[in-house]
């Protein structure tokens, strides 16, 4: 599969997202918080990320289509896009034992 190909460039940003491990921190808070999402001061303050940081790492996830942001008065809350978070992590199963594996982990 070229370098080239749309839905690959997609999933590498992605894993470059959470990739680093503020940010993997972030969406483990959020996909916990409530559906509306989780306000961004509660995040700052629960990791203890300078603001600017936190907005920093914030963007990128938002960026690769992980969270989405909402306005609600003054607050800024961040919810995770369940639906990117599940193709990511079925982007790694989809060709799993096509090359023959046994392995009795394969689904």
């Amino acid at each position: 599969m070229p370098a080239s190909d749309p839905h690959l460039r997609l999933m590498a940003q992605r894993l470059k997202a959470l990739g680093h491990p503020g940010r993997l921190a972030i969406v483990r808070l959020v996909v916990q918080g409530p559906v509306e999402g989780t306000p961004a001061g509660e995040l700052q303050a629960r990791l203890a990320m300078p603001g600017s940081t936190l907005s920093h790492h914030l963007a990128d996830l938002a960026e690769a289509g992980l969270l989405a942001a909402r306005r609600q008065g003054t607050t800024i809350r961040y919810a995770a896009c369940f639906d990117s978070l599940k193709a990511l992590t079925d982007y790694f199963w989809q060709d799993c034992c096509r090359g023959g594996c046994r392995d009795p982990h394969c689904p």
